[in-house]
């Protein structure tokens, strides 16, 4: 990172030199303790549902690691002489609600006035040394599972247009809202390589992070990728985000599109994500019983979205 050199440690497992979701630091033979952070601007209107969005993304990375969060402290920047303090009581109204949900506690915070409000969290969660999940380890061959459908950031510029459905706001919203915790559950249970979320780099912003550094590249089959049907009408309707533009613009280097991958899917694809599912990479052997647990977890939308290829080493093939 910027040419910087980091302090050494033995015990830090997951760090900067190759970084993941989260840090990792080792306390025993058989406890490992994640740290992650992460806040963000106001993405939903009402603010005890921002409040939830914002803890289950936060919370997320401890999930991809293959942890458990246990601790939490808030991070929040107010407009205090603009806004009413009522609002603030509102949002972290919705992260405790989202903290006690995920079984986590608070232990503190801090805060700062600021003319722009950003909520969220610095997480800790725990893990065994030995069942720590990174972007890396996979396979030839290995199956990607996703558990969420893509399309918030697009969705969300049209709630800010005043262009999408109290339907679509709605089922957006309450998938925001939702925990990777179920998920993270099930794939425990299953030879799982790796894993990430999606979050603000999309699909296949993500996706590239795995492959760098890999040896090996990806496959990405476009029409079994779950997608929220508004997503499409929207961007259609060029209610793209900027964020979208620039992961493609950083990324799309590492990828290759079939002829037949239109360009609103394409977009899609690299739709900067809030609180998105997880991408769980496992052995191919296992991947229809996982999904089957996925689904009768309630994650309904989960989806074998591609594979794991020996060539083209570190890139990213988009089929139909």
């Amino acid at each position: 990172m910027c040419g910087l050199t980091f302090p050494a440690d033995e015990n830090v497992l997951v760090g900067l030199n190759e970084p993941d979701d989260a840090g990792v630091y080792r306390i025993t033979d058989d406890i490992a303790l994640i740290q992650t952070v992460d806040f963000f601007t106001p993405i939903a209107d009402d603010p005890y549902r921002f409040g939830q969005i914002a803890v289950a993304n936060a919370l997320s990375d401890v999930y991809a690691m293959g942890g458990r969060p246990v601790t939490a402290m808030n991070l929040v920047a107010f407009p205090v002489k603009d806004m009413d303090l009522a609002i603030l009581r509102r949002i972290l109204e919705g992260g405790i609600e989202k903290m006690a949900e995920a079984g986590v506690s608070l232990v503190g915070g801090h805060s700062v006035e600021d003319k722009e409000l950003k909520y969220g969290l610095s997480v800790t969660g725990v893990v065994h040394p030995d069942r720590i999940l990174t972007k890396k380890g996979f396979r030839p061959g290995d199956k990607m599972i996703l558990t969420k459908p893509l399309g918030t950031g697009i969705i969300n510029t049209a709630i800010k247009a005043g262009m999408a459905s109290a339907e679509i706001i709605e089922q957006v919203t309450e998938n925001m809202a939702r925990l990777n915790r179920d998920a993270a559950e099930v794939m425990l249970n299953y030879r799982v390589r790796a894993c990430t979320d999606v979050t603000g780099f999309g699909l296949l912003g993500h996706l590239c992070e795995m492959v760098v550094d890999s040896g090996l590249g990806l496959r990405v089959f476009a029409d079994a990728v779950p997608v929220y049907p508004e997503a499409r009408q929207y961007a259609a309707m060029g209610l793209v985000p900027a964020g979208t533009y620039n992961n493609r613009a950083f990324r799309e280097a590492f990828v290759t599109f079939d002829d037949k991958v239109d360009a609103i899917t394409r977009d899609i694809l690299f739709d900067a994500q809030t609180s998105g599912g997880l991408v769980i990479v496992v052995d191919p052997g296992n991947a229809d019983a996982l999904l089957k647990d996925l689904r009768a977890r309630g994650i309904p939308d989960a989806a074998i979205i591609g594979d794991v290829v020996s060539e083209p080493g570190e890139k990213i093939r988009v089929n139909r």
